[in-house]
């Protein structure tokens, strides 16, 4: 039988100590690290002579410490589409979120910083990023939903249909909704449909379009 090759990662962060462990951490999960960078042009240097899978890039990196980060994950996404990309964050900051997931919603993915320390929550990120898909931070999706205004349909929705309508924010499978909230897959699928409904959303069975539908009507 033959052997899986490891998912190969770029990782970016100018502080070495943080990049270091998060390297090693990724390392014991089973990944191979193939990229080290401490600034986003090395990371877009290194990811033009050897593309990995995906990278994890810090969004304040030098020299201003802004959105470097973000800009280079935006280009590697654009130079290489295979790549994934996922953004780490150390503080909530919603504008970036929206703003990676408003140029492409495939392959893309931003979490807090503190997810780190949740291993297992971290390497489905990256698998998920890697297979194609959407990750977006739960604390994001809170935000959101807080933002919304009074008079919308979101308030129509059940306490149930809003933790499903927060999975699916996240990029969750009707699959992993089953799993997370230990409820039949038919139950699920009635509670989308109740909510795209309800949101006055077009029911797909595309989960990229759909993830994009939703944050864009939460966003708004």
């Amino acid at each position: 039988m033959t052997a899986v090759p490891p998912i190969r990662l770029g990782v970016a962060d100018d502080s070495t100590l943080f990049r270091r462990g998060l390297c090693l951490l990724l390392e014991d999960a089973g990944f191979e690290v193939t990229i080290e960078a401490d600034n986003p042009s090395r990371l877009i240097a290194l990811v033009e002579s050897e593309p990995p899978d995906a990278v994890i890039v810090d969004i304040k990196m030098p020299p201003t410490f802004t959105d470097e980060g973000l800009r280079a994950a935006s280009e590697i996404r654009v130079r290489h589409a295979n790549t994934g990309v996922l953004v780490l964050s150390q503080y909530l900051e919603v504008h970036y979120a929206m703003k990676l997931i408003d140029e492409q919603v495939e392959g893309v993915g931003y979490l807090l910083k503190d997810s780190v320390s949740n291993v297992a929550e971290l390497t489905d990120a990256v698998r998920r990023v890697v297979a194609g898909g959407s990750v977006v931070d739960p604390g994001v999706v809170a935000e959101l939903l807080a933002r919304r205004r009074r008079d919308n349909p979101v308030d129509d929705l059940t306490p149930r249909e809003r933790e499903v309508l927060s999975l699916m924010a996240e990029g969750r499978s009707n699959w992993a909704i089953q799993e997370g909230l230990f409820i039949s897959a038919r139950t699920v699928e009635t509670h989308v449909r109740n909510i795209l409904m309800k949101l006055g959303l077009e029911e797909t069975p595309d989960d990229h379009r759909r993830v994009l539908a939703v944050l864009t009507y939460l966003r708004s």
